[in-house]
């Protein structure tokens, strides 16, 4: 711009100089003076260029701390999203918690075989579930205690069944209340019999020492078989067959082993209740088994839940 104006105002002086009689000292002076105008322009110029200059950076750091801010701000409204996801997720399961404590109380009321003494503690531990605390912390208190008595009860069982777990014959495991030895049709039984082999006769012995030294359990023996039908002379089918295998394991336990037969259950379960499918022979030798689960007398269960021993 300034390239253009000087020409235009030397023009004008020319022009000036040729159309009046101005002296060349004039003409001197009024350069000079335009020169300082210009100059005093030009710095006053710079000096706009460099408060332009600042104030885009102030502008551009504003701008920043902005985007910072925003950024901020939707970090938080995620993280607020999360909590709030959360809180709802522990509403819900305080929400299952209270429904199957329901459903628990429910079960333990709709129980038909029980004695005399085991339904008055029912009707009076009911009678008390105004005390909901008192009654939730009896029944962990109790869940515990057998908790423990059935962990204490599945490594005895390993300990002097260990030569039996390292064959795969022999599976010991604690599910909910009670604890399962389960074993495998071809360590226990003679081919389609009920026949009890020697090495059965091993474990059994075992089994009943542990049996024997705990006077508050009892035992059920359950039979079961695959699907391929069966009848011979001495059975009839595989419910005949499953109930005659628990029957011969339990026989054995009373009479060989001396375990009282007051503890003693027995029951064919047939072919129901598989473990895998009955269409490959693999499958067919899982379903194959015999089940002996050790459980808590029900007097025992129901002092458990006794109201008078409901902690203060």
């Amino acid at each position: 711009m300034n390239n253009l104006i000087r020409p235009l105002i030397l023009l004008l002086l020319c022009t000036f100089l040729t159309t009046s009689c101005v002296t060349k000292k004039q003409v001197a002076a009024m350069k000079s003076d335009y020169d300082r105008q210009l100059e005093l322009a030009n710095k006053q110029l710079g000096e706009s260029g460099e408060s332009l200059n600042d104030y885009m950076n102030r502008l551009a750091k504003c701008n920043d701390k902005l985007s910072q801010k925003e950024n901020d701000n939707r970090t938080i409204s995620s993280t607020l999203k999360l909590r709030e996801e959360q809180i709802q997720d522990l509403k819900g399961q305080l929400a299952d918690s209270k429904s199957l404590r329901d459903k628990q109380l429910t079960q333990v009321g709709d129980l038909t075989v029980l004695s005399q003494s085991a339904n008055q503690n029912i009707k009076e531990t009911l009678s008390q579930l105004e005390k909901k605390d008192k009654y939730i912390r009896l029944i962990q208190d109790a869940k515990t205690k057998a908790d423990s008595i059935n962990l204490a009860l599945a490594f005895n069982l390993k300990s002097v069944l260990k030569d039996g777990i390292e064959d795969q014959d022999v599976e010991i495991k604690v599910d909910k209340t009670v604890v399962f030895v389960n074993l495998s049709d071809k360590m226990v039984f003679q081919s389609g019999s009920s026949n009890i082999t020697p090495r059965a006769q091993e474990v059994l012995s075992k089994i009943a020492q542990i049996v024997k030294s705990r006077p508050d359990v009892d035992v059920m023996v359950e039979g079961y078989t695959d699907n391929v039908p069966i009848k011979t002379s001495c059975v009839e089918d595989n419910w005949d067959l499953s109930v005659k295998r628990a029957t011969s394991v339990v026989r054995v336990l009373q009479k060989n082993y001396g375990v009282d037969p007051n503890k003693l259950i027995a029951a064919g379960r047939s072919e129901y209740n598989m473990l895998a499918s009955n269409d490959t022979a693999e499958g067919r030798l899982m379903n194959r088994r015999t089940r002996i689960i050790i459980l808590p007398k029900l007097n025992q269960y129901y002092d458990l839940l006794n109201p008078t021993n409901m902690p203060k």
